[in-house]
């Protein structure tokens, strides 16, 4: 019985991934035919209506009752902190033609969730998870290098807001994992659906953009808001209860490749072969981080 749930751990986690790695691509398509404020709008709409339904299934909002004041305030200050990081990840996505390059280069952010995390939790990491952290950082210079000698032209556009979208989720993730007990998970990522939709009202308003979108990049924002703020993080939480966080965190480590063959099926697009090879030390990379964990256990 106990090795079935580990095979239902493992398959959950594997659902989890392709689904956050499919929010890249149809984030990416529909991004091709709207602007950010028009996307963020129905995405995120669509994203808070599927947390609602679920929490109201599983009666999550009960738990606001207990809340202590100090919660509302960590629930404010990640939504802020969340539009921010949330905003340049999907810039990035908008800005770097091919999407397997904003994963790869995302791999950044365990590096800097395991800084903060040594920093702000006083959390250890091992020389296994130091070494794993030299070659992400290492693999993402590669991708993002582009060989001219000026500090302004040295990286291609877009790989900045990959990095401050990776620092403000290492930020997010080091608060959540502080206060994960006090909070529960589903009412987080309500929290999260709700301010992003809030700011994208606000700059959708501030825009003068329309409303109206044409039904192809509608149903690409529709497909991908069921996988991403749903389907992952659901399927993700599941992974937990059968699975320690270590295995999944080494299953997470595969999104690239998800992101790579599905950014090829879909746009026909295929990274350099320096990219590829930045893209794979990343991911070899994230695997010592996830081995590191594992043998600290």
């Amino acid at each position: 019985m106990q090795q079935k749930g580990y095979v239902k751990g493992i398959l959950l986690a594997f659902v989890s991934v392709i689904a956050v790695s499919n929010v890249y691509i149809f984030s990416k398509a529909a991004l091709m035919e709207v602007s950010l404020p028009q996307f963020g709008v129905y995405w995120f709409s669509f994203g808070l209506l599927w947390a609602l339904i679920y929490a109201c299934s599983q009666k999550t909002f009960r738990t606001i009752t207990t809340f202590a004041k100090r919660n509302y305030l960590i629930l404010f200050v990640l939504g802020i902190i969340e539009v921010v990081g949330t905003y340049y990840f999907f810039k990035a996505i908008h800005t770097i033609s091919n999407p397997a390059l904003v994963s790869f280069i995302g791999n950044l952010s365990p590096v800097f969730i395991i800084t903060l995390s040594f920093f702000i939790l006083k959390e250890r990491f091992n020389l296994l998870e130091f070494f794993g952290m030299v070659l992400a950082i290492f693999g993402a210079f590669i991708i993002s290098y582009k060989g001219d000698a000026n500090l302004q032209g040295m990286f291609i556009d877009g790989a900045q807001y990959v990095l401050y979208s990776s620092i403000f989720a290492a930020i997010s993730a080091v608060i959540i994992k502080k206060n994960i007990d006090k909070i529960n998970p589903i009412i987080l990522t309500t929290n999260r659906s709700l301010f992003l939709l809030l700011f994208s009202i606000a700059a959708l308003v501030f825009t003068n953009d329309s409303m109206n979108i044409s039904f192809k990049p509608l149903l690409n924002i529709f497909i991908g808001s069921l996988l991403g703020p749903f389907l992952t993080v659901i399927a993700g939480y599941l992974a937990l209860q059968y699975i320690p966080l270590s295995r999944r965190a080494v299953i997470n480590s595969t999104r690239g490749l998800f992101v790579l063959l599905g950014a090829y099926l879909y746009f026909g697009q295929f990274p350099s072969t320096v990219a590829i090879i930045g893209g794979l030390l990343t991911i070899f990379g994230l695997l010592l981080i996830a081995f590191g964990k594992i043998r600290s256990t």
